[in-house]
């Protein structure tokens, strides 16, 4: 039996529960966390299968020392204009204003942080390689070529306090810091109205950023050489069960008056599949995330999009 570790969401719990099978495969499914689940799978790989951070990947690749091989299923996306918060009293109002100066991450290369990055340099100009970023900690080491300023926070600190205190400008991050939750420091998003933001970018680019992805240890892989064709038509099912369910209007399945409205506006907003999965569909969106990876000093090289996924998936 194969081990597969993912986060709970509708787009995987009709594998968890069993309601969708990976044919020809018996699977024993693990829930968990980002954090703790990128974390296993980049320093123990004790998972045969597991979701992995994009950003890592695509570095790990990019160092030859990548032991996974991805399906083009991404269990989390999200648009990260609301993940930007800055201090209000340093004349901060715009994108631009962000150059120079100095902001904490949790983690340098985690893929949020990519994606505002690279969203930085394309749409708004900016140098982030003229920020000095601050980070919490890093899951593998990275170490990062001149012209680029990385700090890691001081012992017994955190960059909640350093955000409140005032020490660093602004603050990158999937999770709001608790001073913006509490209101205790003068710290707001950068963008009043994400959302707007988030639909504009969409329509610029055409991209839903990739935050994660469903990878398999290689040596399983080469073990199982159909495995991750079955897995992916695993998870796109799974995917149209949760999509046709939020659809349903007779008795809604999610708890939300007006959901069945926001499924119809996304689905034709982006294209008839508001979460598409598929290598051919989104090579663009992963190239420029290979690029963005190689301009922020992670990755030695651009990855080529086809080196990060098994053969078999590529005409998905």
């Amino acid at each position: 039996m194969l081990t597969l570790a993912s986060t709970l969401s509708d787009r995987t719990r009709p594998l968890h529960d069993g309601r969708v099978k990976v044919e020809g495969f018996d699977l024993s499914f693990v829930a968990s966390e980002p954090e703790e689940m990128f974390r296993i799978a980049m320093r123990e790989a004790r998972h045969d299968i597991t979701e992995l951070s994009m950003s890592s990947h695509i570095l790990s690749v990019a160092r030859g020392d990548s032991r996974y091989v991805a399906i083009p299923v991404w269990p989390s996306r999200s648009f990260r204009h609301n993940a930007i918060y800055v201090r209000t009293d340093r004349g901060i109002t715009k994108p631009e204003d962000l150059a120079g100066r100095t902001i904490g991450t949790p983690e340098y290369q985690q893929t949020a942080g990519v994606w505002i990055r690279g969203m930085l340099r394309d749409q708004h100009g900016v140098d982030t390689s003229g920020i000095t970023w601050i980070s919490g900690s890093e899951r593998t080491a990275i170490s990062l070529p001149p012209g680029h300023t990385l700090r890691t926070v001081p012992a017994g600190d955190t960059l909640d306090a350093m955000l409140s205190e005032g020490r660093i400008d602004g603050f990158i991050g999937p999770r709001p810091p608790a001073c913006f939750l509490d209101r205790s420091a003068p710290v707001a998003r950068l963008f009043p109205d994400p959302r707007a933001a988030e639909e504009e970018y969409h329509r610029a680019t055409g991209f839903f950023p990739i935050m994660h992805c469903i990878a398999i240890r290689r040596d399983v892989a080469d073990a199982n050489p159909g495995l991750a064709a079955a897995l992916y038509k695993a998870f796109a099912a799974a995917k149209a069960s949760a999509l046709a369910e939020a659809a349903m209007t007779n008795v809604l399945r999610v708890s939300l008056p007006w959901i069945a409205y926001e499924v119809a506006r996304q689905t034709e907003m982006m294209g008839g599949d508001p979460w598409p999965y598929g290598f051919a569909r989104n090579r663009d969106e992963v190239a420029a995330m290979c690029r963005y990876g190689h301009e922020d000093g992670l990755a030695t090289r651009i990855v080529a999009p086809e080196e990060l996924f098994h053969p078999s998936v590529l005409a998905t």
